[in-house]
């Protein structure tokens, strides 16, 4: 199982000098269980966060305890601007107690529809959200796109491959991806068609505007005498 270490931080830790130190500051909570601030190291993080995203169960190691903790990584907080991971959340997970998350789906194979047939792939969903105790959490789902032979082939949710132990939410008939047939020389054109617009028309539209300013500021002027 892969393995995170963190060390204790208290409140009176600002985040500013540990994200400047290359640390990330954290929290750790879970059902019945108090939170803890942490700080972990960055670089260590980004690589583990990298391979195991938020669906796979970590070993967490905090300084001073004896004893590791099942956890999964519940929420990354990064900045908007620079971009870099400014805060962690890990979620500790008990034996016996079940997780509901959402797993991401993977899309593999090849279709005929689009490889034969020229059609276009239009995927519908990229996660779907599950139930299972932390041993039979899966990494992620499969879904083979090969079984979209036609354009009339679909794949839902019920024909996903579940793992057993695992329970999917959602509508079993919900499409996630589908095959749609090319389009046409004429709906090509159509569509180049509605998008043309004549630079000249602009110009006019703009000089209509500009005289009906002008003209709505000479009347208040002509008001304010």
């Amino acid at each position: 199982m892969t393995k995170i270490k963190a060390q204790p931080r208290s409140d009176a830790d600002k985040v500013g000098p540990i994200r400047k130190a290359g640390g990330i500051p954290a929290v750790v909570y879970g059902h019945k269980i108090k939170n803890i601030n942490l700080t972990v190291d960055g670089r260590a993080f980004e690589k583990v966060y990298r391979a195991a995203g938020k669906t796979t169960i970590l070993d967490l190691n905090i300084e001073g305890e004896g004893d590791e903790r099942s956890v999964l990584i519940h929420d990354v907080a990064v900045d908007p601007v620079q971009s870099h991971i400014i805060h962690v959340d890990f979620y500790e997970v008990k034996k016996g107690e079940k997780i509901t998350t959402h797993i991401p789906l993977v899309f593999t194979g090849e279709s005929p529809a689009v490889k034969v047939d020229g059609g276009v792939l239009v995927k519908n969903i990229y996660k779907v959200e599950i139930e299972a105790l932390p041993k039979d959490l899966p990494h992620e789902i499969t879904v083979d796109i090969s079984k979209l032979v036609t354009f009339n082939d679909v794949m839902t949710i019920g024909d996903l491959d579940i793992p057993e132990g695992v329970k999917v939410f959602g509508d079993q008939k919900e499409v996630i991806a589908k095959v749609i047939p090319p389009r046409t020389t004429e709906e090509l054109e159509s569509l180049e068609k509605v998008s043309e617009v004549k630079v000249d028309d602009i110009k006019v539209e703009t000089e209509e505007k500009k005289k009906e300013r002008d003209a709505e500021k000479l009347v208040g002027k002509e008001g304010e005498k």
